[in-house]
């Protein structure tokens, strides 16, 4: 039956997708957008002043909230570092307030939120993580951790929240992969560090498809990783690509070089994390690429 979905974040790489997803099904998809809205399929909001009018949600099914400053777009100076927090708690807790005034007037919608497995960080060496480890320390952490406390008064409103812990996300057009994919296609990728630091990576397809599955399954709440079944060292990962494209995977980048021109966000691109999707998995949820050799063709295809 289709629902009615408003996303946050919809610009974004995951939000775009996921909106043409969603659509593609049959779908009502509204758009939160900072700027005065420009079609009905728009609300305005602005997080940064917990501004959003709880009668614009009115009659949604689901809220899926993407928004939030890239942890990777700048260099980690002190006030990019408040950005990215920020940009979290501030937009998280509008939405949620918003939805709990909605639940107080009979209304159920869902809240999916944005989240992610740097909470675990920033090293775990081996160690397999689930939704039931323990979180890590760290700046990420903390973010994550505020970022997902922020969603409290849609829950303490009753209302169903997932939060979604998503890992490395493989696209052609955006994040790590749009970085590494030319330099795969002339042969020059290789290990970042040691290599050995396992990367939790999903495709940008089941990433949105998971997301959609989160919205659908009254089942799922709480914590829910979005990464694939197959997490691997670093160096694999690129080494599946590149072998998708028929070139070698050679040239390091060491350690040090990253942590000059990466500054503290490079602690995030050595470190490890082995996590696995168990509460989605346990869900009936299945993937389309659940090898890194599938994900890899599939990246390539897409590009």
């Amino acid at each position: 039956m289709p629902q009615r979905v408003a996303i946050t974040g919809a610009s974004g790489l995951i939000g775009g997708a996921l909106s043409a997803h969603l659509t593609a099904r049959g779908d009502a998809v509204l758009h939160l957008v900072r700027r005065e809205p420009r079609t009905a399929a728009e609300i305005r909001w602005d997080p940064a002043l917990r501004e959003l009018d709880p009668s614009a949600l009115d009659g949604v099914d689901a809220v899926v909230h993407l928004s939030g400053a890239g942890v990777g777009d700048h260099r980690w100076t002190p006030a990019y570092k408040q950005q990215i927090f920020a940009s979290r708690v501030d937009s998280t807790s509008t939405v949620a307030s918003a939805l709990a005034e909605l639940a107080g007037r009979g209304q159920t919608p869902v809240l999916v939120s944005g989240s992610a497995i740097g909470i675990y960080g920033p090293d775990r060496g081996e160690e397999v993580l689930t939704e039931d480890s323990p979180v890590g320390q760290g700046f990420l952490c903390d973010v994550v951790r505020a970022w997902e406390a922020a969603s409290k008064p849609a829950e303490d409103a009753g209302l169903r929240v997932v939060h979604a812990r998503t890992g490395l996300v493989l696209s052609p057009r955006g994040g790590a992969m749009a970085k590494v994919l030319p330099l795969a296609r002339l042969g020059l990728a290789g290990p970042l560090g040691s290599g050995r630091q396992y990367w939790s990576w999903i495709t940008l397809q089941d990433e949105v498809r998971a997301l959609a599955w989160a919205i659908d399954q009254p089942s799922l709440s709480g914590t829910v990783n979005l990464t694939g079944p197959q997490p691997l060292p670093q160096l694999d990962v690129v080494k599946a690509v590149a072998s998708a494209l028929g070139r070698p995977a050679l040239l390091p980048a060491p350690s040090l070089a990253l942590k000059v021109y990466l500054g503290e966000f490079s602690s995030d691109i050595l470190g490890s994390l082995r996590v696995m999707p168990g509460v989605l998995t346990a869900s009936g949820f299945t993937f389309e690429q659940d090898t890194v050799e599938a994900a890899a063709q599939w990246l390539v295809g897409q590009a």
